[in-house]
């Protein structure tokens, strides 16, 4: 191999894997795609699934890999932080949802969907109440 450029490292198919140089401009256009498509399923779509009768949940995010496979999709509970409850029911109306995505989505073949809790809002919330904490407030005077 010669001094030019870099050495491709193979990548797996699999959730969180990256490219070196993060997601390609694809991956980010697919994945709000299908973060669309899975967003106005979950508002128009009544699953049969108890537990997930009259719950509202929203897709922060969806990341995908490279080969375009696997999404994994971000939720979070509407006005709840309970959504690690409703995870098992999420991964058993996955096969319906795959099949949502295939039909609004112009893909060679429709990822296999996976969820992961959003934890991002409750992390903010967490470093908003230490900034505003009487010890830090008192530091950030003294500057």
């Amino acid at each position: 191999m010669s001094g030019r450029g870099r050495s491709k490292v193979p990548l797996t198919g699999l959730p969180g894997h990256l490219a070196p140089d993060g997601p390609s401009q694809r991956q980010l256009r697919v994945a709000e795609e299908v973060r669309r498509v899975l967003a106005d399923l979950f508002a128009k779509t009544e699953f049969r699934d108890p537990e997930l009768h009259d719950v509202r949940i929203t897709v922060t995010e969806v990341r995908i890999s490279p080969d375009f496979r696997h999404a994994t999709a971000f939720v979070c509970r509407l006005g709840r932080s309970d959504v690690d409850q409703v995870l098992p029911a999420l991964k058993r109306v996955a096969p319906f949802l795959r099949t949502g995505l295939s039909k609004a989505l112009r893909l060679r073949v429709a990822p296999e969907i996976h969820f992961q809790p959003d934890t991002a809002l409750d992390h903010a919330m967490e470093i908003d109440g230490i900034m505003r904490s009487p010890e830090v407030a008192r530091d950030l005077e003294d500057e």
